[in-house]
């Protein structure tokens, strides 16, 4: 390479003489004219394609954004669809009453336990009337109806202790291989139900406050199957299963109003049951074992359990299915 490469590429060079300064042509200038003026057209190509790009860009961006104006935008799913309408507890369309508000007609239970209140059934214990020893569990059944697929709907209030709950696609029945209880004991079989449970309790302790809301099977080995706030599942010959949570169980113990009324909707569809208290699910039970006692058709009952204790039940309606 030459050592100064620059002096092919003058087209001129200068000389001094008398003061007066000349320019002479380089004879290679001719032959390297033009191609410099091309390279300065080229050039001059070369720095203006940058601003061409940069004109490109903004009118596509111009575009896009007015095809993104003349294209709706989709909403939000919640925006676009309207939400459920919540049911009314009210609402009895393809109901049928399960009390007439005056009589204990279609119903059976021990004999002084029961009466008609205020408009409202009511079952209460009292020391004075049981042994000593007695911890009374008996149903007030209604024998006018079984069901399997159904929707429950009802008021219930527990006061002064204890504990209630409403029995569905229950039978009559002591549990096998324990000897039966007696009259004294408020345990007669007679009034006493097998099959899943409605749970509902008096704060009596720690243990009882997080009863209420929960599935428990009655008069089986299987006891509590599903607690508050647990969605369950049973297969044929193995423990129930958890499967998902609705909420934490003490939480869902605010929806519970102690003392007062209670609107309890108990859902029963094939092998799913949900119980709903207050407008709050509060445990569903997935049973596919077929030969499960969940799983059949039976009778409705309201237990009282506990001494002392008073229940009371009103508005009590039964929309059928099978």
């Amino acid at each position: 390479m030459s050592a100064n490469p620059g002096r092919f590429l003058d087209s001129t060079f200068t000389t001094q003489k008398q003061g007066r300064t000349s320019q002479k042509v380089s004879p290679l200038s001719s032959e390297l004219r033009a191609p410099a003026e091309a390279r300065q057209a080229r050039s001059v190509r070369v720095h203006e394609q940058p601003s061409n790009r940069r004109g490109l860009y903004a009118i596509g961006f111009a575009l896009l954004t007015l095809a993104s104006n003349l294209v709706p935008h989709p909403t939000p799913a919640s925006a676009q669809q309207p939400q459920p309408a919540p049911t009314d507890f009210a609402d009895h369309q393809g109901y049928t009453s399960l009390f007439d508000g005056k009589t204990l007609a279609g119903w059976d239970g021990q004999p002084g336990l029961w009466r008609v209140e205020d408009g409202a059934i009511v079952g209460e214990t009292i020391k004075e009337n049981f042994a000593p020893w007695a911890f009374p569990n008996t149903n007030l059944i209604y024998r006018a109806v079984t069901a399997k697929d159904f929707d429950l709907k009802l008021e219930i209030k527990v006061e002064k202790g204890g504990g209630s709950g409403i029995q569905y696609r229950s039978s009559v029945g002591s549990q096998p291989g324990q000897p039966p209880g007696n009259i004294k004991e408020g345990r007669d079989p007679r009034w006493a139900m097998i099959g899943p449970q409605a749970d509902f309790w008096f704060p009596v302790d720690e243990k009882a406050k997080d009863y209420s809301g929960q599935l428990y099977s009655q008069n089986t080995s299987l006891g509590i199957i599903a607690w508050r706030g647990q969605v369950v599942e049973s297969q044929p010959g193995g423990q129930p299963k958890l499967v998902g949570v609705i909420g934490d169980r003490a939480k869902l113990g605010a929806f519970v109003k102690d003392g007062e009324w209670n609107q309890y909707t108990i859902i029963a569809r094939g092998n799913v049951i949900m119980h709903i208290l207050n407008g709050q699910l509060m445990a569903v039970l997935v049973d596919d074992d077929p030969a499960s006692s969940n799983n059949v058709s039976g009778l409705f009952g309201l237990q009282i359990e506990g001494v002392p204790c008073k229940v009371s039940f009103r508005n009590l309606w039964l929309r059928k299915i099978n």
